[in-house]
């Protein structure tokens, strides 16, 4: 596929916040086009002027309109990124996926192996990747200034409260959401693979402090680890947090010196003190995604369809590519499976008129005992 000389037409499934901010980068940049919208939701229901494209209500009536289209993005909930991505692959079609790429590593397995057998392109949007401070403590780690990683620890503390889940929405819904670390902090989990690499020896515990009502699973945990190459780590995150984010933050102990990254969202170096180095001037991080009463991470979509666009014209390899987002989506999935078993399935007959913070349970009857269980409205399905 020759993408010399003309611009790369791209589909955005997902006309939410997210969806929208992939289809504004894809309109500004100079070497793409918007060919088409989808969405479950009507036109008029989703705010979309100025979008002067074709609209469609499901992905597999965009891709038999025979649009040329050159990339799908898919901006929908969580559940619904590999199966859409597996039929995108099938149309022979380029992929960029919102994180996570999957809520299982067996599906984001099945996608890779589809991009493998049709020569396509994944792309998985870990878009922290490229704010100034993430790239200035990739090539610290790299250049080997810090000498060896002794600890690790990785704090994710937001607000995500009845603002963020909304009846009708598909957030907090364990088949649709998956859990707080895939919706919430996989770009976090993402920056720390990058970084050191896998994990092993995971232990987790996770609880529900305050979200019974309003979603299927834990709003906070404590989880600790090993690198592989050496050095041990921790997770810390929690979605309690009243009324406004506190931080997410990386502090690196190490043999050379200690650094941290911190602010809502990573944006800025709280500390640095490294044997012989000296702190070079980093440019500014772009704001946070502002969702009103709660915000989110960088805004570096922008990135993203540069990345695409260079790696289709053969200037450049891909920031995250189909392999590493199945490496998210395999940590996440290890954690999880680590905290079901260190907590059983307990009886529902433990948590009728329970007033403190419960374990997590980890099937979904069990988490809908506390009155999770909400109207849903299937008119959300496609919106991020």
């Amino acid at each position: 596929m020759n993408f010399s000389e003309r611009l790369i037409r791209f589909a955005v499934v997902g006309c939410g916040h997210i969806g929208k901010r992939h289809a504004e980068m894809i309109k500004s940049h100079p070497e793409t086009e918007l060919a088409a919208l989808v969405d479950v939701k009507h036109h008029r229901d989703l705010n979309l002027h100025g979008y002067d494209v074709p609209f469609f209500n499901s992905l597999d009536d965009m891709l038999a309109a025979n649009l040329n289209v050159d990339v799908v993005t898919i901006a929908t909930p969580n559940g619904l990124h590999a199966q859409q991505a597996l039929r995108c692959l099938d149309a022979n079609k380029h992929v960029v996926i919102e994180k996570p790429i999957a809520l299982r590593r067996q599906d984001a397995e099945q996608v890779l192996y589809k991009a493998l057998s049709k020569r396509r392109d994944v792309f998985a949007v870990m878009q922290n990747r490229y704010s100034p401070p993430s790239v200035w403590l990739k090539n610290l780690v790299e250049s080997g200034v810090l000498g060896k990683i002794y600890m690790v620890q990785l704090n994710c503390y937001w607000n995500r409260d009845e603002r963020y889940y909304t009846t009708g929405s598909w957030h907090g819904r364990r088949e649709l959401d998956g859990g707080t670390l895939y919706t919430q902090f996989s770009h976090f989990i993402d920056i720390m693979y990058w970084l050191f690499g896998d994990v092993s020896n995971i232990q987790a515990r996770l609880m529900d402090f305050n979200h019974q009502h309003l979603t299927d699973f834990e709003d906070s945990g404590f989880v600790s680890f090993k690198f592989l190459d050496g050095g041990m780590g921790s997770l810390n995150f929690s979605t309690s947090v009243w009324q406004n984010n506190l931080e997410s933050s990386m502090t690196i102990i190490a043999e050379n010196g200690s650094v941290k990254v911190g602010g809502q969202y990573m944006e800025k170096v709280e500390f640095c003190n490294i044997r012989g180095y000296t702190m070079p001037e980093l440019a500014p991080t772009n704001a946070g995604n502002d969702y009103g009463g709660y915000k989110g991470s960088a805004m570096n979509h922008n990135y993203v369809v540069e990345n695409v666009v260079d790696v289709l014209r053969g200037r450049a390899t891909i920031t995250t590519n189909a392999m590493e987002g199945l490496k998210v989506v395999d940590i996440i999935e290890r954690i999880y499976k680590e905290a079901m078993i260190e907590q059983p399935e307990l009886p529902a007959s433990l948590f009728a008129d329970l007033q403190s913070p419960r374990m997590v349970i980890p099937n979904r009857e069990a988490a809908r005992l506390n009155g999770s269980a909400r109207h849903f409205d299937h008119a959300s399905l496609y919106t991020k």
